[in-house]
């Protein structure tokens, strides 16, 4: 087991992260994208970003972007979505407009389901798959004591599903796919979700930011 620190709201340091793992780990077989936040005493970045976007959405997205090219075919990307999605506000996420938590987490939630069926879509059966995955409503995290002030379900019904997905044949031939495990299979996320030009819109939004962020 090797740890490595990064502060996910910052876009610099997830890139060094990024660069530390693939040099030290010339092929990886698994990424779970499982850091997430909801709320929080500062919700607003360094960068002028909502928290939420920054850390479920973005970060993400750059860590797998700068991992793929230690990533096989046979690899597995998992992107830890939840039930809560809403539409996105491509405003909100380039950080133009503020909105409260759960608004922001929901739909921080539904692009991060959005840009992994795009960047499944683009990788195609040359890359690793890329699998959305609602672990389970309100399990016993640290964000959902926090943010909901109950103890929430037992966080093993999570583990044992990503575990799954990591490794069960199950999982190997559905890039794209979403899966719900309060319903435990797959399914359809939000409708957005399914539009591939309105995943594609939030990509673009994705790029933007972090070229900006770059620049």
């Amino acid at each position: 087991i090797e740890g490595h620190v990064a502060d996910l709201s910052h876009m610099a340091e997830v890139g060094e992260l990024a660069d530390t793992v693939a040099a030290a780990h010339p092929k990886i077989d698994v990424l779970i994208n499982n850091a997430g936040i909801y709320r929080t005493s500062d919700d607003v970045t360094a960068e002028g970003m909502d928290v939420r976007f920054a850390v479920n959405t973005i970060a993400p997205y750059l860590l797998t972007k700068r991992l793929l090219p230690v990533m096989g075919a046979g690899a597995r990307i998992l992107n830890l979505s939840s039930a809560a999605q809403a539409p996105v506000d491509l405003s909100a996420l380039a950080g133009g407009r503020r909105m409260e938590a759960s608004q922001a987490y929901a739909q921080s939630k539904l692009a991060l389901t959005m840009w992994s069926r795009d960047l499944a879509d683009k990788l195609g059966a040359k890359g690793p798959s890329v699998i959305a995955i609602n672990p389970g409503s309100l399990l016993a995290t640290k964000m959902v004591k926090e943010g909901y002030g109950i103890a929430g379900h037992d966080i093993g019904i999570g583990v044992g599903v990503l575990a799954r997905a990591a490794l069960d044949d199950a999982f190997a031939e559905v890039s794209g796919r979403y899966f719900d495990n309060d319903a435990g299979r797959f399914a359809n996320p939000h409708p957005d979700g399914m539009n591939a030009a309105r995943c594609r819109a939030v990509v673009e939004a994705i790029e933007n930011v972090l070229a900006r962020q770059a620049g």
